[in-house]
């Protein structure tokens, strides 16, 4: 899949104009060893996630479930806890 902007930009931007969200595959990520791990036996190719990838945002409603749970595990932050730049 190519890199491209999230459909509901008009919407995220509002919500977090400091943020621009694209869709990537987790494998696009190339995500640290312990999430890799943490999502098991899957073909990270076939993991969608929304992310804004310069400060390790996702946008868990439109990321894989088992993606979005790695990644609440880790240094990644889900836009429903996002504080924006001045937190």
């Amino acid at each position: 899949m190519a890199t491209r902007t999230c459909p509901d930009w008009p919407e995220l931007l509002d919500r977090a104009p400091d943020l621009h969200f694209k869709h990537y595959t987790a494998d696009e990520l190339q995500l640290p060893h312990d999430i890799v791990l943490a999502l098991g036996s899957v073909r990270l190719s076939e993991l969608e996630v929304c992310a804004d990838t310069a400060r390790n945002v996702f946008n868990a409603a439109h990321t894989d479930d088992r993606l979005a749970d790695a990644l609440r595990s880790s240094f990644w932050t889900d836009l429903a806890d996002w504080r924006g730049s001045a937190a």
